[in-house]
C-alpha cells in the first residue's frame, strides 16, 4: 500500500490506525519507509485522486509533501490467509453426527402407545348333532368370550368367530362366517370318527379335514359317545358330549378353550410375562447342558450327547426358530458336589433332600458352568445340569412339599435353568464299578432325562409341564408334540414375543433419540444411523406381518428390530459419552485453558488501555488541527 504523508500531517495506515512520521521508531522507519522514485510519486498522486475516501486522509496533501512508500500491513483477523483457513479450522473441530430419523422414531412410539397392537384370530366352532340355530350359538359364544377376555394395555386379539351346524347332508352357518370356515365340507366330521380312543389318530384326521396351512383355530363339538375334551397338536380341538348334555355347557367350555388355551396359552394368569421369558435382548438363547460327576473316585460317567441332540433337541430348536435363535453347548465336569445336605430315609432306603434345600443345591463355587465366548453379549444362557451323586449319598431323591417323591427327580430355577438328579443303577448294590472307571449313561435313561429337560424349558417359557389344562368348566387333555411345542403354543409365543419386542424396540429407540438430542457434542457414527434405520424397517415389517396374521414372521422381524435397537443404543462409541458430564470436561481442560485465558485477558486490558490513550492523543491533535492559526 502506498501512503503519502507530511511530517506534521497524520494519515491513516491500513485504513484505521493513525500514523505520524515523527512517531515512527527508527527500526520501523528503516524497515518500512524508503524514498520513492519519480514514477512512484506520479502513481501515488494518481491513486490519491481516484480513491481519496478509501484512504481517509485527515487533511489535503500540501504541495510540498514528501511522498514515501510504506510496506503493506494487514490486520491478523482480516488477513486473507486466515479467512481462507477458517473452513479448515471449522472442519477440524466439527463433530460428525450421522442423521437419525427422529420423526420416524417418535411416530413408532406414538403408534404403539396410542393404538393397541392387534393380532387377528379366526375361530371356527363346528357342532355335530345339535339343533339348527347357528346364529344363537354364535351370539352365546361371543358373549362368553367377551366375559373371559381381559383388556391388555399393550397387545390384544382382534378375533372373529364362525359357527357351523353340520347336519350331515347340509350345513347351517352363522351370518358372519370367515372365508376359511366356508371351505369346510359338510359331513366331513361324524360321531363315528370319535368312537375310538386313539386321540393321535383323531388329531391327524381333523388336521386333514381343516387343513394344516389354514390360519384358523377350530373346535368340533360332537354329540354321542364317551365324554372327553382334547386339544390337538395343530390348531384344532374336539369335544365329545353325551346325548343328554345341554348346549349351554358346551358353549361355555368352547369359549373357555378359545380364550384360555388358544389365546393365552393355558396359563392361569392369562398371559405370559414377557419380561421373564428366557430370550436375550439379541433374540438368542444358549442351552448349556452339563453332566456333573460329584466324586470321580466313586464312578465317572459320560454321555453320547450328539445322538440325543439330533434326536430330541434339533426338532425343538427348529420349531422355536421364529421365537429365538437357539444354540446348544455341552460339557462334562468332575468334582462337583452339591451345596445342600441330605438325610437317610430308612423306609425309602435312599437319601432324601427336600424342596427347602433347593436354593442351596446349586454349588456356585464348585460348579464351573462355563460357556463359550460365542455365548457372551446379551444372549440368554440357560443351564441344564445332570447331577450324578457320589456313592455316599446314592440313591438321592427329591421330596415334594406334600411328602411325595418327585417322579422326575428334578427342579427348575426361573431364568437360570433346571437340574436333574440321576442315580446310577448299581449304586445301592455292592459297587461293581471299578474306581474311576468311565461309564456311559444308557441311551434310554438319557432320552428320559432330556424329555424332562424339554418339559423344564416349557415351564421357563410359561407353559405347564402337565398335559392337562384344568379349566373352570372342565378339563382338557393336551396332546404333546414330538418337537416339544405344539403349533398353537408356538403361535402364542410368537404373538407375545412380537408384542414385547416391538414395545422394547420403541422404548430403546426413544431413549436413544432423547439422549442424542440432549448431547449435541456426541459423535454419531454411520454405523449407528444404519442400525437405527434397519431397526425401524424391521419394526414396520413386524407390524405389517402382525396385522396380517403372519405370527412367525412378525416375531422374527420384531426380534431383529429389538436387537438392532439394542446394538445402536449400546454402541461402544457413545457409551463413554453417555456418562460424560460437563463437570468432568471442566475439570480436565481447566488446567490447560485457565493459564492461557489469564494472559489473553491481561493482553486485552492492555490493548484497551493503549487504545484509549491513542484515541485521546488523536482527539487532541484533531482539535489543534481545526483551530485556525
Amino acid at each position: 500500500m502506498i501512503i503519502a504523508f507530511h511530517e506534521s500531517t497524520p494519515l491513516v495506515d491500513n485504513l484505521s490506525n493513525p500514523l505520524r512520521a515523527d512517531k515512527i521508531s527508527p527500526t520501523r522507519a528503516n524497515d518500512a519507509i524508503r524514498l520513492p522514485t519519480s514514477a512512484e510519486q506520479k502513481k501515488v498522486q494518481k491513486l490519491l485522486q481516484q480513491w481519496p475516501k478509501s484512504l481517509k486522509l485527515t487533511t489535503p496533501i500540501p504541495p510540498n509533501c514528501r511522498t514515501v512508500v510504506v510496506k503493506q500491513h494487514f490486520d491478523p483477523i482480516l488477513n486473507p490467509t486466515s479467512i481462507r483457513s477458517f473452513p479448515f479450522l471449522w472442519k477440524s473441530v466439527d463433530i460428525y453426527r450421522s442423521p437419525l430419523p427422529f420423526r420416524e422414531i417418535d411416530s413408532l412410539s406414538t403408534q404403539l402407545r396410542s393404538d393397541n397392537l392387534l393380532f387377528p384370530l379366526h375361530f371356527h366352532a363346528i357342532f355335530v348333532g345339535f339343533g339348527p340355530d347357528p346364529d344363537q350359538l354364535h351370539r352365546s359364544i361371543l358373549s362368553e368370550i367377551t366375559k373371559l377376555t381381559s383388556e391388555n394395555s399393550k397387545c390384544s386379539s382382534n378375533y372373529t368367530l364362525s359357527v357351523t351346524l353340520d347336519l350331515g347332508s347340509r350345513c347351517l352357518r352363522s351370518p358372519t362366517s370367515s372365508p376359511h370356515s366356508s371351505s369346510y365340507r359338510c359331513g366331513s366330521i361324524t360321531a363315528t370318527d370319535f368312537v375310538q380312543n386313539d386321540d393321535v389318530a383323531v388329531d391327524e384326521r381333523l388336521a386333514s379335514v381343516f387343513g394344516r396351512k389354514t390360519k384358523e383355530y377350530s373346535v368340533a363339538v360332537v354329540k354321542g359317545g364317551s365324554e372327553r375334551a382334547v386339544v390337538g397338536k395343530h390348531r384344532h380341538a374336539w369335544m365329545v358330549v353325551d346325548d343328554g348334555s345341554e348346549v349351554e355347557a358346551a358353549v361355555v367350555k368352547v369359549a373357555e378353550l378359545l380364550v384360555k388355551v388358544f389365546i393365552n396359552g393355558g396359563r392361569d394368569e392369562g398371559s405370559i410375562r414377557n419380561e421373564f421369558m428366557p430370550v436375550g435382548a439379541d433374540g438368542k438363547i444358549v442351552l448349556s447342558f452339563n453332566l456333573l460327576n460329584a466324586d470321580p473316585l466313586d464312578w465317572v460317567y459320560d454321555w453320547d450327547f450328539e445322538k440325543i441332540d439330533d434326536a430330541l433337541l434339533a426338532p425343538m430348536i427348529e420349531a422355536l426358530g421364529p421365537v429365538a435363535n437357539i444354540s446348544v453347548e455341552s460339557q462334562v465336569l468332575y468334582h462337583t458336589p452339591k451345596a445342600s445336605f441330605s438325610y437317610w430315609n430308612q423306609k425309602l432306603e435312599s437319601y432324601v433332600f427336600s424342596t427347602r434345600d433347593l436354593p442351596f443345591f446349586v454349588n456356585s463355587n464348585e460348579w464351573h458352568l462355563d460357556t463359550s465366548i460365542a455365548a457372551g453379549g446379551r444372549s440368554k444362557i440357560l443351564q441344564f445340569a445332570v447331577y450324578v451323586p457320589s456313592a455316599k449319598e446314592c440313591p438321592l431323591l427329591l421330596q415334594l412339599p406334600n411328602g411325595v417323591m418327585s417322579k422326575t427327580n428334578g427342579f427348575t430355577s426361573p431364568m437360570w435353568g433346571g437340574v436333574i438328579v440321576w442315580n446310577p443303577q448299581g449304586c445301592l448294590k455292592d459297587s461293581e464299578f471299578e474306581p474311576s472307571a468311565k461309564n456311559i449313561i444308557p441311551m434310554q435313561d438319557l432320552e428320559n432325562m432330556f424329555e424332562v429337560f424339554i418339559g423344564q424349558l416349557r415351564q421357563l417359557f410359561g407353559f405347564k409341564s402337565a398335559n392337562v389344562y384344568a379349566g373352570a368348566s372342565g378339563d382338557w387333555n393336551l396332546l404333546p408334540s414330538e418337537r416339544g411345542f405344539t403349533e398353537w403354543e408356538l403361535e402364542v409365543l410368537s404373538r407375545q414375543q412380537a408384542c414385547f419386542n416391538l414395545h422394547s424396540c420403541a422404548t430403546t429407540l426413544g431413549s436413544l433419540s432423547r439422549l442424542v438430542q440432549s448431547l449435541p457434542r456426541m459423535i454419531i457414527m454411520d454405523e449407528i444411523g444404519k442400525q437405527v434405520k434397519f431397526s425401524l424397517e424391521a419394526a414396520k415389517l413386524a407390524l405389517s406381518n402382525a396385522s396380517s396374521g403372519v405370527y412367525e414372521s412378525s416375531a422374527a422381524s420384531s426380534s431383529q428390530a429389538r436387537s438392532l435397537a439394542e446394538d445402536a443404543f449400546f454402541h461402544p462409541s457413545i457409551m463413554s459419552v453417555s456418562y460424560y458430564s460437563f463437570e468432568h470436561c471442566f475439570a480436565v481442560y481447566s488446567p490447560f485453558f485457565l493459564p492461557v485465558s489469564m494472559h489473553v485477558v491481561l493482553a486485552a486490558l492492555r490493548e484497551l488501555r493503549r487504545y484509549k490513550q491513542e484515541k485521546a492523543k488523536y482527539l487532541v491533535w484533531k482539535a489543534k488541527a481545526n483551530t485556525p492559526s
